[in-house]
């Protein structure tokens, strides 16, 4: 599949490769005003005169880059920072909270200086954003994509280009699973042994008997469902049902869901549940960055979210977890042959240079990409500060994440005897469908809503939505 091609081929493409050619688009919360960075350089809209380097005086065009992860927002700022100091250009970076970026992207592109450099989430965000999208495919950042294949493209064009490859799956402390192993009677006696949802179910409902032998609250972290807090389940976790019935049909979309796995997204997500530490009436109060505390702080044993999560556990205070403990297991959830299944691997994030902007801040925007992903400073902070996997060429071999998620993602891709599971959900209809998903989601956890409700409703939704961006 593609993203094991992108693994095959990174090693002997970036032992191959130079610098890019000279200059010729599960979530954690930051606050609001630690999002937004004035131009780098620059205190206050007064100072801007005042304020510009020599450098800076000679550079053409400036940029504006609207950051999507709100987990990164503060290295985007640095970076922003470094880019300047560095070639004179001045550079803004603004981030959008978590699940208002269409709705923030769109205000900001009526303004006077637009952003220059957004990103768009997969062919369905390029619909909605085709105007505004320059074609790249003359780029010198395109020419350096391992795999083109997984850019988005429209004719002969290219709109989009992925900056990162992701994995998501269910996190776990191994300290606290060999623990659970070396217990007499346990279901399981080692990681091997879980490849499927039933062995999965039995070692976690046992477990969550037995925690307090274990000295864990639960097994797994809290089903956050706080406002703009549910994107683990209706888009992440609804994924995987998706992929296997786009599997089946040959498809990579369809105007009509049948949600033929429900069954297997209600396994899992029950599993989820009643195994928690949080009980399911108080879920609706619970975020990420709460999940993966009790995750940092040894409470529960195991969590579901992405390699992009490290930070968040790394980062509490308090955290037990030793690094060496962090594994991926992949979300099983009952399919026939899922003893061969891998993560889920793939990228929502695609970068796009507003075509609507000037030309010397579009040209501005994609010397930057170039500067980030081939000089030392930007692929320093690429793969230590920002922990991106990236698929160009200007990646040497060890120029890889170092932190352990990205590790194992890095493992289960090289992994020939198992297959990854895609993300599709960028081909989901839109952010009102996830949205309600969640919401529907949300009553049958607190017990407001019956599991086939919650069905009917999703593929309604999808239907709906769909035939709205005909």
């Amino acid at each position: 599949m593609k993203l094991r091609k992108l693994a095959a081929l990174s090693l002997a493409a970036a032992m191959a490769a130079g610098t890019l050619a000279g200059c010729s688009s599960k979530p954690a919360e930051t606050k609001p005003a630690e999002t937004t960075a004035a131009p780098a350089g620059e205190t206050t809209e007064e100072a801007k005169a005042e304020d510009t380097t020599a450098a800076a005086s000679d550079a053409k065009g400036q940029i504006y880059y609207l950051n999507f992860k709100p987990e990164v927002a503060d290295v985007w700022v640095e970076l922003a920072e470094k880019y300047t100091a560095e070639t004179g250009v001045p550079m803004k970076v603004q981030t959008a909270a978590a699940g208002t970026y269409e709705q923030t992207l769109k205000s900001e592109v009526a303004k006077k200086e637009p952003p220059t450099l957004f990103q768009i989430n997969g062919p369905i965000g390029y619909k909605s954003w085709a105007k505004y999208c320059r074609d790249l495919k003359d780029s010198d950042i395109y020419s350096h994509l391992v795999d083109k294949s997984m850019a988005v493209t429209d004719g002969d064009g290219v709109y989009g280009i992925p900056y990162v490859v992701e994995g998501y799956g269910i996190i776990y402390n191994d300290a606290v699973m060999q623990k659970y192993f070396a217990l007499d009677g346990a279901k399981a006696k080692s990681m091997d042994e879980i490849k499927n949802f039933d062995t999965l179910k039995a070692v976690a409902e046992d477990m969550q008997a037995r925690k307090a032998d274990l000295g864990i609250e639960g097994v797994f972290a809290s089903t956050s469902f706080a406002p703009g807090e549910d994107w683990r389940w209706q888009t992440h976790l609804a994924n995987l049902p998706i992929y296997y019935e786009y599997k089946d049909d040959n498809v990579s979309d369809k105007d009509a869901i049948d949600f033929k796995y429900s069954d297997n997204f209600k396994n899992i997500f029950d599993l989820y549940l009643n195994n928690s530490c949080t009980d399911p009436k108080m879920v609706g109060a619970k975020t990420v960055e709460d999940s993966m505390a009790e995750f940092a702080l040894g409470k529960v044993a195991m969590v579901q979210n992405g390699n992009w999560g490290w930070s968040q556990v790394a980062g509490v205070e308090g955290n037990t977890v030793k690094e060496e403990d962090v594994k991926f297991l992949p979300i099983y959830t009952g399919v026939a042959g899922e003893e061969k299944q891998g993560l889920c691997i793939g990228t929502e994030n695609f970068f796009s240079i507003n075509s609507q902007a000037k030309e010397e801040d579009q040209q501005a925007s994609l010397d930057f990409l170039t500067w980030l992903f081939s000089s030392d400073t930007g692929k320093d902070y690429v793969t230590n500060k920002l922990g991106f996997i990236a698929p160009f060429d200007t990646f040497a071999a060890d120029e890889k994440p170092t932190d352990p998620l990205a590790k194992e993602v890095d493992r289960y891709m090289s992994n020939t005897d198992l297959y990854s599971v895609s993300w599709n959900f960028t081909s989901f209809p839109s952010q009102t469908f996830k949205d309600n998903f969640g919401a529907s989601l949300l009553q049958y956890a607190q017990g407001g809503k019956e599991w086939q409700a919650v069905v009917d409703d999703m593929k309604a939704d999808w239907a709906n939505e769909k035939a709205m961006t005909k």
